[in-house]
């Protein structure tokens, strides 16, 4: 019972992503949106299936190696994106923020 629901959380978690991926403006939010999306969605989903296959030890290891390697690897590669986008002189889009309320 337990992987149906880390696999509702995954993929919830990975749908959010992609609006992010789209509703954001610049390329640092995007990257922001779908790399902890990405992480955390894709780790649910692999813990899921490690959960429900019937297979040997070895198979569930793979899983276990799998959500590591992504848990390493997907930040490492964000942040490389992101330097290079800064190293391109690719500038945030900076905005006015839409509360017009009274702060006093």
């Amino acid at each position: 019972m337990i992987q149906y629901v880390l696999l509702a959380v995954g993929a919830t978690v990975m749908f959010f992503g992609a609006v992010g991926v789209i509703r954001f403006p610049d390329v640092y939010t995007r990257l922001h949106a779908s790399t902890k999306c990405d992480t955390g969605g894709a780790m649910a989903i692999l813990l899921a299936l490690a959960l429900h296959v019937d297979a040997t030890l070895l198979v569930r290891l793979k899983f276990l190696i799998l959500i590591f390697l992504i848990a390493i690897i997907n930040p490492m590669i964000s942040h490389a994106i992101a330097k290079g986008a800064y190293q391109s002189g690719v500038e945030p889009e900076v905005g006015v923020d839409d509360y017009a309320g009274d702060r006093s």
